[in-house]
């Protein structure tokens, strides 16, 4: 009887071996399609894009509409198991980050800087930025997998914004020198 329960326990072990590689391998996934959606995004509104023919523009342009409705249609899902007090707590991070994502367009520089407090609040190493302690407190009492997903939320929020700055200035420029060549 033993024996029997020996061997039972030990393919559980087994099959949550598997398990786990499979959560792991799914959330790899998630954060692949992810990826790919930004990436695809950036390309969009690139300034190469800006600066090609029309003709190619609208060809490029059309694949790469192509290719985000293709990686839209790709569906994983890694639910985690939460408690009552992990669940407010993430609804509560989200909340916190959704409302300053709402305000980038009205104050941009405010909104990059508090999105990087939340961050800080994130990451074990010392920031270089002040770390939102209450931010931080909500986050330590989400679940671990919950944790890395409001951290790279927030660092693709960051970077999104990064990316923004990075256009405007380029597009800043622009007019700056057909100004200039026009001698205004």
């Amino acid at each position: 009887m033993a024996d029997r329960s020996g061997r039972l326990l030990e393919n559980l072990d087994q099959i949550e071996m598997r398990v786990e590689a499979l959560r792991e391998e799914a959330t790899a996934m998630e954060q692949e399609r992810e990826c790919l959606i930004e990436l695809i995004q950036s390309i969009q509104h690139s300034q190469e894009m800006r600066s090609i023919c029309d003709g190619e523009r609208e060809e490029l342009s059309l694949t790469a509409s192509r290719l985000l409705g293709r990686t839209l249609t790709v569906n994983i899902s890694v639910d985690t198991i939460r408690n009552d007090q992990q669940e407010d707590a993430l609804k509560k991070a989200m909340a916190i980050i959704d409302e300053i994502a709402g305000k980038v367009l009205e104050d941009m520089e405010g909104a990059k800087k508090r999105l990087q407090a939340l961050h800080a609040a994130c990451v074990t190493e010392a920031p270089p930025v002040p770390v939102d302690q209450k931010f931080q407190s909500v986050v330590i009492s989400c679940a671990l997998e919950d944790q890395k997903k409001i951290k790279r939320r927030l660092e693709t929020l960051i970077r999104n914004m990064d990316n923004a700055e990075k256009t405007i200035k380029i597009m800043d420029n622009q007019k700056v020198d057909h100004s200039i060549a026009n001698g205004k």
